[in-house]
């Protein structure tokens, strides 16, 4: 079991936007990443830690592809959601010091893809500091090999993998 201290952590949920969601996925379906992350919110949000959501824009279009709005029920109020138009979530975005204003030292990273979105992101994490913990049965690729690769060779090297049944919240 992993113990997630509610006042210095946040979980950080990556492209659960409708067409991302919508893609095939392994060796989980975007509709269990997406189950399986709204379960974590609503545990993180009981345990008063935030919850940010952070969604892809493409830069330099007049309008955003159909499906590119988070999923419809995954957003609450105070989420903290953030734009990006970068492969990771923290070039440009300012959710470094967002986090920081919430004193954030350990970021629950979740999502799709695995080895894009969500790895990119922890990489930046990781170089700013922050201890991760990844849910490997909350994010996954386009290919179940490239889920795998992320999830034992890349992701224990930047902090923590667990599965969700093995994180705990105080109450």
């Amino acid at each position: 079991m992993t113990e997630i201290d509610p006042r210095h952590s946040a979980l950080v949920l990556v492209d659960l936007m409708e067409r991302m969601v919508a893609l095939p996925h392994a060796p989980y379906s975007g509709d269990e990443v997406a189950e399986r992350a709204a379960e974590l919110a609503k545990a993180f949000r009981k345990a008063g830690a935030p919850v940010v959501l952070v969604r892809a824009e493409r830069p330099g279009v007049a309008e955003q592809p159909p499906g590119s709005g988070l999923l419809p029920g995954l957003a609450e109020p105070g989420d903290v959601e953030v734009v990006k138009r970068t492969v990771g979530a923290f070039h440009g975005t300012g959710l470094d010091a967002r986090l920081r204003e919430r004193d954030v030292r350990t970021l629950v990273l979740a999502g799709v893809a695995t080895n894009l979105g969500v790895e990119s992101t922890a990489r930046s994490a990781a170089d700013h500091g922050y201890a991760l913990v990844f849910v490997e049965d909350a994010m996954s690729a386009l290919t179940a090999e490239e889920h795998r690769a992320s999830v034992t060779l890349d992701m224990p090297r930047l902090g923590t993998v667990r599965r969700a049944a093995e994180l705990r919240m105080p109450g």
